[in-house]
């Protein structure tokens, strides 16, 4: 799946490093906090981990939490990625995640996974 491509040195640092990253465990944590600041490449990176299972226990629901909030940000793969992940989840599922997208309730239950 082709990235979208960003305009800071930073950000393509971070992409390039990005199919490592998910694949190590060790990772996921940083991935986490930059993704709780904000930053939709690693909104992107950790639906993409929570949807495979890389790093971090597979969950649909944290993949589609995570991919609305980088799709909100402009991210057209997240996109892609989120219509995949909910064609395998139920519609109480999809329900439940918008909900939290729109509560914003996951950020602190998601603090411990």
């Amino acid at each position: 799946m082709a990235r979208t491509k960003r305009s800071t040195t930073k950000t393509r640092d971070f992409l390039q490093e990005l199919i490592l990253w998910r694949n190590d465990p060790g990772n996921a944590e940083e991935i986490k906090k930059l993704a709780h600041s904000g930053n939709p490449d690693a909104q992107y990176a950790l639906g993409l981990i929570y949807a495979e299972g890389r790093g971090l226990k597979q969950d649909e629901i944290k993949s589609c939490y995570w991919l609305i909030h980088a799709k909100q940000q402009g991210d057209q793969d997240a996109e892609t990625l989120l219509q995949i992940v909910t064609q395998s989840m139920s519609l109480d599922e999809i329900k439940y995640a918008d909900a939290l997208f729109n509560s914003q309730s996951l950020h602190s239950e998601i603090s411990d996974a």
